[in-house]
């Protein structure tokens, strides 16, 4: 596959919607979930700017994986895999660590699902690949 700057910006686009998603859910849908259940559990819930940058950090990777993946899967299946790896998995941690608040996952879960998807297709029609079913 030759480089060509449409990629990057596939990747650019893909990481804004994801981490403007990510910003969305967490700090305006969940936050005082998220608050007050690390206050139960006697800790203050990790809101400085270096947490944010990670963050952030973490939705750009999450793009380029939704890039590198798109390019040999469907949209869907894109988004399937992508899901699993970057949410479920992550659920599964935080959740063993006892820092999930699992009330969330009603919201987090459906929320999660439509930005992998629509990251999957911003891929498909930023690199000018054909969206699949």
């Amino acid at each position: 596959m030759k480089f060509q700057y449409r990629h990057i910006v596939a990747v650019l686009v893909t990481g804004l919607w994801v981490n403007t998603s990510e910003f969305f859910r967490n700090e305006f849908l969940l936050k005082n979930a998220w608050v007050a259940h690390y206050q139960s559990l006697g800790m203050v819930f990790p809101s400085a700017p270096l947490n944010a940058a990670v963050w952030v950090g973490w939705g750009f990777l999450l793009s380029i994986s939704i890039y590198v993946i798109s390019r040999k899967f469907s949209i869907v299946q894109t988004a399937l895999i992508v899901w699993f790896m970057g949410f479920v998995l992550m659920w599964v941690v935080v959740w063993n660590l006892n820092v999930l608040p699992r009330a969330i996952l009603r919201y987090a879960i459906p929320l999660s699902l439509v930005e992998v998807f629509v990251g999957s297709y911003i891929c498909a029609v930023f690199a000018k690949t054909r969206p699949h079913a």
